[in-house]
């Protein structure tokens, strides 16, 4: 799906009007993408198939999935998505992706932190809001005013602090358990000698 999403959000997408088809059809697509990687990290943990290699390329295929988002927003809408918020948000994911790799070489796994999710789902928002809010400035229903930008720029802002946070929150936990784990080698190192 993310060369699809990447080819509506270019400008060569033939469907290109003033009725917004380009962003919905960009963001129907973000939409299923996210619940289908949801649904299938939740068929694998309720039937208990859960693989080394799944939890390599899981996490993988998310992280490509909004690094082409943010990367073809940066161009598709530079009024939301500025350089330095795809840059943040992206070089956590690359942060992330390295401690796993070291914790996956040391021998323990880093888990998903409940701030992992919360920087999952908050991203979800702030690309479809970004990718709407080219489109539209607002949308009226009646009475009713749905501001779609200002929206989608405190989604994105959202999404730099939640990401921020949850790196930090991850860096802890890599650092205590790799801690941990370098005194075990030492300990055992020791015990060889005696």
């Amino acid at each position: 799906m993310i060369p699809l999403l990447l080819w509506i959000l270019s400008p060569s997408f033939p469907w290109q009007g003033r009725h917004g088809e380009q962003e919905i059809l960009a963001s129907v697509l973000f939409i299923l993408a996210s619940i289908t990687d949801g649904l299938d990290g939740y068929l694998a943990r309720r039937r208990s198939q859960i693989t080394t290699m799944g939890m390599l390329l899981d996490p993988i295929a998310d992280k490509v999935m909004v690094t082409g988002a943010l990367i073809a927003l940066v161009a598709y809408n530079p009024q939301v998505v500025k350089v330095w918020i795809a840059v943040v948000i992206i070089g956590r994911e690359f942060l992330i992706s390295g401690l796993r790799s070291i914790a996956s070489s040391e021998g323990f796994t880093i888990q998903a932190s409940d701030l992992g999710k919360l920087k999952t789902v908050v991203q979800i928002v702030s690309v479809v809001s970004a990718t709407l809010a080219h489109g539209w400035d607002e949308w009226h229903f009646g009475l009713l005013v749905v501001p779609v930008k200002w929206i989608a720029v405190a989604a994105i802002y959202f999404t730099v602090l939640v990401s921020t946070v949850s790196a930090v929150d991850y860096f802890i936990g890599f650092w205590k358990q790799i801690d941990h784990a370098s005194k075990d080698r030492r300990k055992a190192s020791v015990m060889k000698r005696g």
